[in-house]
């Protein structure tokens, strides 16, 4: 107890920030008055630790959450590894942020040691898209980029995502390199701080819109301003973004969801700020019933991602991260964008074949837009988790843009021709049998479950899941001639089935990717009609083999 207390009241004196000096200093008065020591403990437990994904946390003060002390060690980290390899002084450093939080207090602490350090700070001018900062780094020549954003994680989150100047995600060796560098970081008072940081102005958003705007090019104004679209920015920094968007490629305003527009770090009028999560979309729908709307659009709150919904027989239904996948590569292939094709291992294997039979190479990758972003020759990569690239020659990163704008196009192209986003998946299980995912996704109050949960799975792996032959097991960890080592089990069915089973990278979650595929019956008059029993046939194996899964992980 003694050593706690003393890290705490070493903390205390090198903090700048006087929230998390207040909010420890009442922890420390607490404990020290004989209060439970867990949260305390539990904030100096350990380092929170960077790694592919820069750093991830909750806020508050110590070194195992996010603050100004552990944002300004690892902008100092950065630095170091930049200066380490030689990257030239001067070189541009582009720093954007999002709406979170001490987003913007993290950017601009970012921003003065970068510039300490002698590298052009380039802060961008607001809150703005992951995808803005990707686009920076090459459209300027930036030697590196950082986004201080936690994505979809819940409001007392926060986290900070480092590029180098391919513009992709940082992946090993760099890693470890900068956080061996963080390491380093002696007294952060000492670190050299700048104050000679370059503001952009609204023009690096500009030439990041004019790129976006490519990607669906100059279609038909009145098909693109027939389609009627509500869109969600789920209290994120999408709304002004995406609006602006589709208005200059020439269609008409989006209907807005109004109590989610304006950027909120408390994302209050939902459970978890992402829209996979059930409820989440729920508002957008409510207004798209209201309006009429063709489709809804949404992006996650630092709008790298986005999904998509349609109405139905049983009115409005998401589609899954996999349908949105294949609707986007259809219209690029159709297209006659020719070259590779990617997506990860927990992906559906439905991008193989459809590359296949247009003659466009097909990568396979580990899960991650580190990954897809760096394979040469990409055109189109996209994995599950609602995120797309449809413009990698201008960011190597998923980009939740460009991907709402060229599924609008698709819709509009298909309403002019009476049809819809439904119908355009129906043409494609036709023409490939249908492919069906699902997910089984598992949160633990403690991360040990999720270990544990791994180790029975290896130890006893079953035969069978949903009265499917278990035919082979690969334990990514072994990792591949095509993929490097990563937690994970993948199990191989008979009739073409498959399911990944992974730890989340970003949340305390275990997933399992599930797949079946069903053939469509081609002699069938109404090809709707026979893709509709191929859809119920696929839902109960799904569900079949969830249930045997779930008990096999004993979570």
């Amino acid at each position: 107890m003694t050593d706690l207390l003393q890290q705490a009241r070493e903390w205390l004196m090198t903090d700048p920030d006087p929230m998390t000096r207040a909010e420890l200093s009442t922890l420390v008065a607490d404990v020290e008055a004989g209060g439970d020591s867990r949260e305390l403990a539990d904030r100096f437990a350990g380092t929170l630790q960077f790694g592919t994904a820069g750093l991830r946390g909750a806020l508050g003060a110590g070194p195992n959450r996010m603050n100004r002390v552990v944002v300004g060690r690892a902008a100092a980290g950065l630095v170091a590894h930049l200066q380490a390899t030689s990257v030239t002084p001067g070189a541009p450093v582009v720093i954007g942020y999002d709406a979170r939080h001490n987003s913007d207090i993290f950017a601009h602490d970012t921003a003065e040691i970068v510039a300490g350090a002698g590298f052009r700070a380039l802060l961008l001018p607001r809150p703005l898209p992951t995808p803005v900062v990707a686009f920076a780094i090459l459209h300027l020549g930036c030697a590196a980029g950082v986004m201080v954003t936690a994505s979809h994680n819940p409001p007392a989150d926060n986290g900070y995502k480092v590029y180098l100047g391919d513009g992709c995600q940082i992946v090993s060796p760099a890693d470890a390199e900068i956080a061996a560098q963080i390491a380093a970081v002696g007294d952060l008072a000492s670190v050299p701080r700048g104050t000679d940081i370059e503001v952009l102005g609204e023009e690096i958003l500009d030439a990041y819109l004019a790129s976006v705007g490519r990607v669906v090019g100059d279609g038909d104004q009145a098909t693109r301003a027939d389609l009627s679209v509500v869109y969600t920015a789920l209290h994120g920094v999408g709304d002004s973004v995406i609006g602006r968007a589709l208005v200059e490629a020439g269609f008409s305003a989006p209907h807005s969801v109004a109590a989610q527009a304006a950027p909120d770090p408390e994302f209050p009028t939902v459970a978890f700020p992402n829209p996979e999560e059930p409820g989440a979309m729920d508002l957008a729908m409510a207004v798209a019933e209201d309006v009429g709307a063709d489709v809804v659009v949404a992006n996650d709150p630092d709008a790298d991602r986005c999904a998509v919904a349609v109405p139905g027989p049983g009115g409005w239904q998401m589609l899954r991260g996999d349908e949105v996948g294949a609707l986007l590569a259809a219209h690029l292939l159709g297209e006659g964008r020719a070259g590779v094709y990617a997506t990860s291992i927990v992906s559906s294997s439905l991008l193989q074949a459809m590359a296949s039979r247009h003659g466009q190479e097909y990568a396979e990758t580990l899960t991650g837009f580190k990954w897809i972003g760096r394979i040469d020759g990409l055109v189109f990569g996209y994995e599950e988790a609602l995120g797309y690239c449809v413009d990698p020659v201008h960011v190597k990163d998923k980009d939740g843009v460009s991907a709402a704008l060229l599924i609008c196009e698709i819709a509009a192209r298909a309403k002019a021709q009476g049809r819809t986003l439904v119908d355009l998946l129906d043409d494609i299980a036709v023409a490939h049998g249908l492919y069906a995912t699902d997910q089984l996704s598992v949160r633990v109050d403690d991360p040990l479950q999720i270990a544990a949960a791994m180790q029975r799975l290896r130890l006893a792996a079953p035969g069978s899941l949903g009265g499917f032959a278990v035919t082979s097991v690969d334990d990514l960890g072994d990792g591949s001639a095509t993929l490097p080592p990563t937690t994970g089990l993948r199990y191989t069915l008979d009739q073409g089935a498959r399911v990944v089973v992974r730890p989340s990278g970003t949340e305390p979650k275990l997933k399992a990717y599930l797949e079946v595929r069903v053939p469509v019956e081609a002699d069938q008059p109404d090809p709707g009609v026979a893709v509709g029993a191929a859809r119920i046939a696929a839902a109960g194996r799904l569900d079949a083999i969830r249930d045997d899964l779930r008990a096999a992980l004993a979570l």
